[in-house]
């Protein structure tokens, strides 16, 4: 598995602007040429190669990263060496899925238990932990927006925690299916079934009976 990133700043590339993360804002609320401004000046473009990881266990997470094209995973890997994905993200599902980190080291700065490895070659947009608390000041609907998005990834993990102990595998996939609808056809069975906690072959088993 390749390095983490390290940080350094550095002009954003013509071909590529800020506006799918203002866009993504935007969403939730409309953002001043101020903030746009500000916003631009704490924000860092990073290309990212498949299966490149960005957090390693052992490292804190530093950044905030917001995925322009891609997919990523977070995942913890057991004693035996298991990957047990948590989380994707991607540039075409819904507005809270397209940010990744591991909210817990990023704010304590504790070293992580956590990996986060790119699923296809990738572009993303990193904040850093001084910079997104510079613009919760700065540009205080940012606060609001971010409880907004870590709120709705709350009660999704919340969700997920209670189907994996009353719901069937395939209640599951279907729950999958609505959470992540632009995944399913880009994730190999592995990692769609290491996220549900099942093997790949009654993944298939499963998608044969939808089908069907």
């Amino acid at each position: 598995m390749q390095s983490c990133l390290h940080r350094t700043r550095f002009d954003l590339p013509t071909d590529l602007t800020l506006q799918p993360l203002i866009d993504h804002f935007e969403h939730y609320m409309p953002l001043s040429d101020h903030e746009k401004h500000l916003l631009e000046g704490r924000v860092v473009q990073r290309p990212v190669k498949r299966r490149q990881a960005i957090l390693q266990e052992g490292f804190p997470c530093k950044h905030y990263s917001f995925v322009v094209k891609g997919c990523f995973r977070l995942f913890a890997v057991d004693k035996k060496g298991t990957e047990h994905n948590l989380q994707f993200a991607a540039e075409n599902d819904r507005p809270a899925a397209r940010w990744i980190a591991d909210i817990g080291s990023f704010h304590s700065g504790q070293p992580s238990g956590l990996f986060i490895v790119a699923i296809e070659p990738s572009v993303i947009l990193q904040i850093a932990q001084q910079d997104l608390y510079f613009l919760y000041t700065n540009i205080p609907k940012l606060d609001r927006i971010f409880k907004v998005i870590i709120e709705n990834n709350y009660v999704e993990l919340q969700n997920r925690v209670l189907q994996s102990i009353s719901s069937t595998a395939q209640e599951r996939y279907t729950t999958f299916l609505g959470q992540y609808p632009n995944l399913a056809l880009r994730l190999p069975n592995t990692q769609i079934a290491s996220y549900l906690g099942i093997t790949p072959e009654f993944l298939s088993k499963i998608r044969k009976d939808l089908a069907s």
